[in-house]
């Protein structure tokens, strides 16, 4: 009789710390991409975007798919930003005070003004939009809440880049390449640096056609009580509606607006800027 020798068991090797972060990034990433598509994509669109092989783009996708972060139409095969993943961004809205006590402000300016008033943030050397209220007329700007716009071309990048020591501002600028988005786009440093210098006098800032043919903007800085700028809220429309012999007197509405907000939310407006 001879005896059985009975393999070893081994333990199943556990997740390394790299792996797990390696994971967690690439369904960061995954989610980032899926935000970007408003009508949805394919496995293979996924895992090409991102440069992954199929299956491991499959697993993540399941594996986001388990905890509602990312949805999944079976009859046309496309992947889409889940309602946890929109619970989870939404919490930022709650946790910045400055958005819900806009809005209010942001309605009356559409009523007063007929374009659409917009909210944006500079967040890590982007200016994003987190607010907004349409203007009603068939013609107008809309932007999707989270997208940015250039720094060096916008009303509102202009005017919380106004506020900010002047070495820091243009070396934000720098970054973005004074890219010519338009005729009327500044591209010169030195000539941005003496913008910045008359918007941060004036307390308020135009976008006049800088960063699309025909559509102009005029935003003006939120501060909390410190002081500091927040947010900037703003009106943009058509050149044809907004036009210059409107500019001061709407230029007057959006900085009124910026100022109630600043005491809606206790901050106050530093001196010279009123």
């Amino acid at each position: 009789m001879t005896e059985e020798v009975m393999p070893k068991k081994t333990k199943a090797s556990k997740p390394t710390s790299a792996t797990q972060v390696q994971s967690l990034s690439r369904a960061l990433l995954l989610l980032e991409c899926l935000a970007a598509s408003d009508m949805g994509m394919s496995l293979t669109e996924v895992a090409n975007s991102l440069g992954l092989a199929p299956s491991t783009t499959h697993r993540l996708l399941n594996s986001l798919r388990s905890h509602d972060f990312v949805d999944v139409d079976d009859t046309q095969g496309l992947w889409s930003i889940g309602v946890k993943a929109f619970a989870v961004g939404n919490a930022y809205l709650k946790k910045r005070d400055v958005i819900a006590q806009s809005r209010p402000f942001m309605k009356r300016l559409v009523a007063d003004t007929g374009e659409t008033s917009n909210l944006a943030i500079l967040e890590q050397g982007r200016v994003v939009y987190v607010g907004q209220v349409e203007s009603p007329q068939t013609m107008r700007m809309v932007v999707s809440l989270g997208s940015s716009s250039p720094l060096h071309a916008s009303g509102v990048g202009k005017a919380l880049l106004s506020v900010v020591p002047i070495k820091d501002a243009m070396a934000l600028i720098k970054q973005t390449n004074m890219v010519a988005f338009t005729e009327h786009t500044i591209t010169s440093a030195e000539q941005f640096a003496t913008e910045l210098q008359y918007i941060k006098q004036q307390g308020y800032s135009l976008d006049d056609e800088e960063q699309f043919e025909g559509l102009r903007c005029i935003a003006a800085n939120i501060y909390n009580e410190y002081g500091e700028a927040v947010a900037a809220i703003s009106i943009s429309g058509p050149a044809v509606r907004v036009k210059r012999e409107r500019l001061v007197h709407l230029s007057q509405l959006v900085v009124d607006a910026a100022q109630e907000v600043t005491e809606a939310i206790g901050g106050k407006t530093p001196k010279g800027k009123r």
